[in-house]
């Protein structure tokens, strides 16, 4: 799968199986690549500090040559603090989002929801924090704090390493999973043992 972004406000961004193949002006667009005129948004990786913390990195992997291609692609402009410690997006202003080679949203509509897999259903928590996240095998999601249930709830596409939420409160969020731990925007989830 190709995708490509074209015309945009610092250049083009090029993706193929995941990977970013070409980042910068004048970048050739493979042919039968999906095509999205992204003239004036950011591109802006999806990046956790903490799960940046948990690889031993204290810088991302922003949008270079040979990177996965998590990201989301916003109107506007995003600060970075915002980037690494929690992202949100407002629906209207996505344009699209993309997990290494999953398409969630394109041209801002958002993909069918998809049975994630085993290794992403069930209740992921973080105590410290007080919060439980329930993630369902129909792309459903409801989070637990402080004792309230139902806090947040909505849509969630998980692929690989990566999720991207869409709360029923109207806006985007994002994770990254590394070594079976969750992280998103600053809380760090551990999997739920199933109870037997």
């Amino acid at each position: 799968m190709h995708v490509a972004w074209t015309r945009s406000v610092r250049g083009d961004v090029v993706a193929t199986d995941g990977v970013l193949t070409h980042v910068g002006t004048d970048v050739p667009c493979p042919p039968g690549a999906l095509v999205l005129d992204a003239a004036g948004v950011t591109v802006v990786p999806i990046l956790v500090d903490s799960a940046l913390r948990a690889r031993g990195s204290d810088t991302g992997v922003w949008l270079t040559t040979g990177s996965p291609t998590a990201f989301a692609v916003v109107h506007g402009s995003v600060a970075a603090s915002r980037i690494g410690e929690m992202l949100m997006v407002n629906p209207r202003d996505m344009l699209a989002v993309v997990l290494e080679d999953h398409v969630v949203v394109w041209d801002g509509s958002a993909a069918d929801l998809h049975n994630p897999g085993p290794d992403w259903v069930g209740a992921w928590t973080d105590p410290s924090r007080g919060m439980t996240q329930h993630l369902s095998d129909d792309g459903q999601y409801s989070e637990t704090r402080g004792g309230r249930r139902d806090a947040y709830t909505g849509r969630y596409w998980a692929h690989r390493d990566w999720i991207a939420y869409l709360d029923d409160t109207g806006f985007w969020a994002f994770g990254h999973r590394v070594d079976d731990v969750l992280h998103h925007a600053r809380f760090v989830l551990r999997r739920v043992p199933p109870r037997t």
